[in-house]
């Protein structure tokens, strides 16, 4: 009950203090109003032992500790405005979060940049409930910090609000500010671990792409697939493996490519959505690891034929976003 109270309270001033209706645009500057300043656990302890060394000098009437409790309070104070300098000035801006699948962990990068000329030292920056990440930052120089979140589901996840704070020098004051930067991560969808045969159609031309540009050129390896022609299978690149090594075929500007279509409305229409998204995630995984051309057809889309990095991109990226 008090913990629920707690973190409830917590989200209530966490919200009021960012001062600004999430997501905030970049770059963010943590002014002095946005810097909050508290006594940490061992400066609470720090002050206690302070007042009670001040009543023992009080009673006992010793001069050199009414020197000591008044030089250990200077020091106390002169942390709370180095504590708080190491902080405020800080602008904040982000990076390209690289896509995922849903279950696996997000990293949203924080680029944090110091304009001062002195150094900002132990910064601790956290996502709610998540591991904390700490870095130094260089004199008017910038540290990228990578915040991780773990991601449940597909589509577009928007990094949570963060906290960034620190208690450097002397661990006696704490300072924080919050930040919620405009930045999301697109999440694919998991892929399936059983799924069905990668499906082939009639309309493949015989199973290859037609090409028109001869097999003069090489272009590179993939994996040998049992209809390549022997004469293209790269064999001194597998004598010089070893046995154990998988079989490549050499491929050339224009050799033809198997391809094939992955079809929403190949598998069993009672199928729910989200299977069937995750069976196609897997057979486009494994089409581009095969070295094949695909297509893939959705309900109301279609994105052609092709291969590569950037097709498979796009193709996990329209199965991420589908229906949203």
């Amino acid at each position: 009950m008090l913990q629920a109270l707690r973190r409830k309270l917590n989200e209530r001033f966490a919200t009021w203090a960012l001062r600004t209706r999430p997501p905030e645009p970049v770059p963010v500057l943590l002014s002095q109003r946005r810097v909050y300043i508290l006594p940490s656990r061992a400066g609470l302890l720090y002050a206690v032992s302070l007042i009670v060394m001040l009543i023992g000098a009080i009673n006992y009437n010793l001069s050199l500790g009414y020197a000591l409790v008044f030089l250990l309070t200077g020091l106390g104070v002169t942390a709370i405005l180095h504590t708080f300098r190491n902080l405020v000035g800080l602008a904040i801006t982000v990076g390209a979060a690289a896509p995922v699948f849903a279950g696996d962990i997000a990293r949203f990068p924080l680029i944090l940049h110091n304009p001062d000329a002195r150094p900002r030292r132990l910064l601790r920056v956290a996502l709610p409930d998540q591991a904390v990440m700490s870095s130094d930052i260089p004199a008017r120089g910038s540290t990228r910090v990578l915040l991780p979140q773990r991601a449940p589901r597909r589509g577009w996840l928007a990094m949570p609000r963060a906290t960034i704070e620190t208690v450097w020098p002397l661990g006696l004051i704490r300072t924080w500010s919050y930040t919620a930067p405009a930045l999301s991560c697109l999440i694919y969808p998991k892929p399936a671990s059983a799924v069905p045969p990668v499906p082939t159609f009639g309309d493949l031309k015989g199973g290859r792409l037609s090409s028109d540009t001869g097999d003069e050129d090489f272009a590179g390896l993939r994996r040998h697939q049992p209809s390549d022609p022997p004469h293209h299978v790269a064999w001194k690149t597998a004598a010089r493996q070893g046995p154990d090594a998988p079989l490549q075929t050499k491929q050339f500007a224009g050799t033809a490519t198997q391809a094939l279509w992955l079809d929403w409305d190949a598998l069993p229409p009672r199928m729910d959505a989200e299977t069937r998204l995750s069976i196609l995630a897997r057979w486009v995984l494994d089409a581009e690891a095969d070295g094949l051309a695909w297509g893939l057809r959705l309900p109301g889309s279609e994105i052609a034929q092709a291969h590569g990095p950037d097709h498979l991109h796009t193709s996990l990226k329209a199965l991420a976003l589908y229906g949203q």
